[in-house]
């Protein structure tokens, strides 16, 4: 099974310990981490996205070449995560379930998670079964017209069938295998095809807010979380702020699913500051927040600078009212079958309905026509 290191990891689970390593929170029989350490990490997934966008819409400068050899010196390679998976969904709509690879001008799916730190999934010295947990996935799917976007949620909670191991919390996948494992795990819940798989850690991405000059958020309720207090209304943020704002879980109506809306939020500031400023059109600006971007990464092998340029360039026409921020059906929270974990049950009806449209990219359409079958980010978050 392939893994990740400074270009790939080789991962052993041979060793496995006898309890199960993986359940990322909420498991009584430990006595629960520190919710907000637990729980604190759950917003990088979307942000990794932000970033990576942020990285494809600075297509036009990743076609100097030492721009694109800055970039990837600065990415981690992940060794082919790919590699011998089986019974993987069509790529792009082909016609042969052998298909590995999508035909030129169709839809794009990426797998990104973040976990504690990007070193701990590219240092093959650090990993080791059961280490790692994935605090964050979110599937991006880049329609094949390049003139929209979805970025979808899926909660780590999520109680699913994790391949060899029997059912799980979804976060559990990363831990037990690694990449091969999270993407074999992800492909066969929603049987959509994945191309490629990026991995990031957080820190970094108080970093880019930065960069981009900090984020314009409105807060209906102000904001007093970990130091930082600020009065209702629209702020712009500093990576530090926006932190303390993905961070609260206390006074939350919907608690930790507000807190999602709350990361999205986040990441739609981003892409949408990066929109906004002069910075994609300011080499020397755009090439400080790409080095931010890139240096947060690891992405596996095949997804080249030249590819992330081809992508980049394919999607200049995207914007970000094109980008529509989800979280995949659920019917609620449960708990596991023997009481001992708190669990995210997914509607699974309306998630396969939503994976069939990003399977056949329609999911615009699909979106336009269930308003109420998918939680779409609003304009106004708590």
């Amino acid at each position: 099974m392939a893994g990740v290191g400074e270009r790939g990891i080789d991962e052993d689970v041979s060793t496995a310990p006898a309890d199960d390593p993986a359940d990322g929170s909420g498991d009584e029989s430990r006595g629960d981490r520190p919710e907000r350490k637990q729980r604190s990490r759950a917003r990088v997934a979307l942000i990794v996205a932000a970033g990576l966008i942020v990285l494809l819409v600075g297509g036009l400068i990743l076609t100097v070449a030492a721009i694109q050899n800055r970039i990837a010196a600065n990415i981690d390679w992940i060794e082919d995560p790919f590699e011998g998976l089986t019974d993987r969904p069509s790529a792009g709509g082909a016609p042969s379930s052998d298909a590995t690879e999508a035909p030129p001008g169709s839809a794009v799916n990426i797998l990104m998670l973040g976990s504690d730190s990007r070193i701990s999934a590219g240092d093959p010295s650090q990993w080791s079964y059961g280490a790692q947990r994935t605090d964050a996935i979110m599937l991006v799917h880049i329609a094949g017209d390049r003139q929209s976007a979805q970025i979808m949620s899926i909660p780590r909670d999520s109680w699913v069938t994790i391949p060899g191991h029997g059912d799980h919390k979804i976060n559990a996948a990363f831990s037990f295998g690694g990449p091969a494992l999270m993407i074999q795990t992800v492909e066969a819940l929603t049987g959509v095809h994945i191309d490629h798989f990026a991995i990031a850690d957080f820190e970094s991405f108080a970093i880019l807010t930065d960069e981009l000059g900090g984020v314009e958020i409105d807060l209906p309720n102000g904001l007093d979380n970990a130091g930082v207090v600020l009065a209702p209304g629209a702020h712009t943020l500093t990576g530090d702020e926006a932190l303390a704002y993905a961070r609260q879980r206390y006074g939350l109506p919907a608690g930790d699913f507000d807190r999602v809306a709350r990361q999205q939020n986040w990441m739609r500031a981003m892409v949408s500051q990066a929109f906004r400023t002069d910075v994609l059109a300011d080499p020397l600006a755009l090439t400080g927040l790409l080095d931010a971007v890139s240096s947060s990464l690891s992405v596996d092998e095949g997804f080249t600078v030249a590819t992330m340029r081809d992508l980049a360039l394919s999607m200049r026409d995207l914007r970000p009212g094109s980008m529509d921020y989800l979280t995949v059906p659920v019917e609620g929270t449960g708990r596991s079958p023997d009481g001992r974990q708190s669990i995210v049950v997914l509607d699974q009806a309306r998630f396969d309905a939503l994976m069939d449209a990003v399977a056949a990219d329609t999911v615009s359409q699909y979106v336009a026509e269930h308003p109420d079958d998918v939680t779409t980010l609003g304009s106004a978050v708590n």
